[in-house]
């Protein structure tokens, strides 16, 4: 991503936001995109997004996610960061998905209740890791 963007909407109808290279924590609320309404938050120790006040992604540490895409049937997306992290993703209550990560399944999962999905990524700095989640 661009240098002091924290998010933006791209030309395929995905989201771009975060940057782990910030030493303190930047929001941006109010983004609009496609009829809603997003809020992030980001810096090195985590990246957080909301649509319409509701969770969607974090990462501990902080990342930068480029084409995110949330369907019905999982999500897309790219993320980079300089070290190892956790993503939480907000997906449907209690459904297995098959995660998928630079195109290697890493094995199936099955979200809470209250629909997150945890994965844990091995992120190298200036490489991206290409992240699929699919419904089972």
């Amino acid at each position: 991503m661009p240098e002091n963007v924290l998010i933006r909407s791209e030309a395929d109808g995905t989201i771009s936001f975060g940057d782990y290279k910030l030493p303190s924590k930047q929001k941006l609320d109010n983004f609009e995109h496609q009829g809603d309404l997003y809020k992030v938050k980001t810096c090195c120790d985590i990246t957080k997004l909301e649509r319409n006040g509701m969770f969607v992604y974090e990462s501990v540490p902080g990342t930068a996610v480029e084409h995110l895409n949330v369907t019905g049937r999982g999500c897309t997306c790219q993320v980079k960061g300089d070290r190892d992290a956790q993503l939480t993703i907000q997906l449907e209550d209690d459904t297995e998905y098959e995660v998928f990560v630079d195109g290697i399944s890493v094995g199936g999962m099955t979200t809470n209740m209250s629909g997150k999905l945890v994965v844990s990524v091995e992120l190298n700095e200036g490489t991206a890791a290409d992240i699929r989640v699919e419904k089972r």
